[in-house]
């Protein structure tokens, strides 16, 4: 698995002292709110762990399941799978997400908040990639600016799989060459 790593762009290091900076800034700017932290499947999950538990104020959580519907790697029409189980007019939610690529499914998921009510609508990602970002949207807490490489670990995957590689890293191109045509 680890053979497939073209290089380590973030390490697990990095990776904890970000969290943890995050959780204080979130924990300082929402003191006192009723915040709601929401999930969206799968890439989230290891991101969302170690985040939640360094905020340090009283907080709910929740996950959405979307899928993004294209060709290859360009995503397209998104589609809800799995919706959110509470009211959110009573919250201010987060956004806690694995990576920023396109903006496309933030950018839908942000406005879906927005338009039910929410008490605001902010987004928290490990991973930001402008450089192909298609959607008008940018993520209010940012743990790193990456290159547009492929990227895997720490939650992120190619197939399902490097999702527990404990570190970000870019995956060698023979890996997913074939998907791009």
């Amino acid at each position: 698995m680890y053979n497939d790593i073209q290089e380590i762009l973030v390490s697990e290091e990095e990776i904890a002292k970000k969290v943890k900076e995050l959780g204080k800034r979130i924990s300082d700017d929402y003191a006192g709110e009723n915040l709601l932290l929401v999930g969206v499947l799968k890439g989230c999950v290891v991101f969302m762990s170690d985040l939640m538990r360094a905020i340090d104020i009283p907080l709910s959580i929740d996950f959405m399941t979307v899928s993004s519907y294209g060709s290859g790697t360009v995503s397209g029409e998104v589609k809800m799978l799995t919706d959110l189980r509470c009211d959110v007019s009573q919250f201010h939610v987060l956004f806690v997400e694995d990576i920023l690529d396109s903006g496309k499914t933030l950018f839908f998921l942000k406005n879906m908040m927005e338009k039910r009510g929410a008490k605001s609508v902010k987004v928290c990602t490990l991973l930001d990639k402008p450089a192909r970002r298609v959607a008008d949207i940018k993520a209010d807490y940012v743990g790193f600016d990456i290159p547009d490489s492929f990227v895997v670990g720490y939650g992120l995957d190619f197939d399902e799989k490097y999702r527990n590689v404990r570190f970000i890293g870019a995956l060698k191109p023979e890996k997913y060459a074939h998907i791009l045509g």
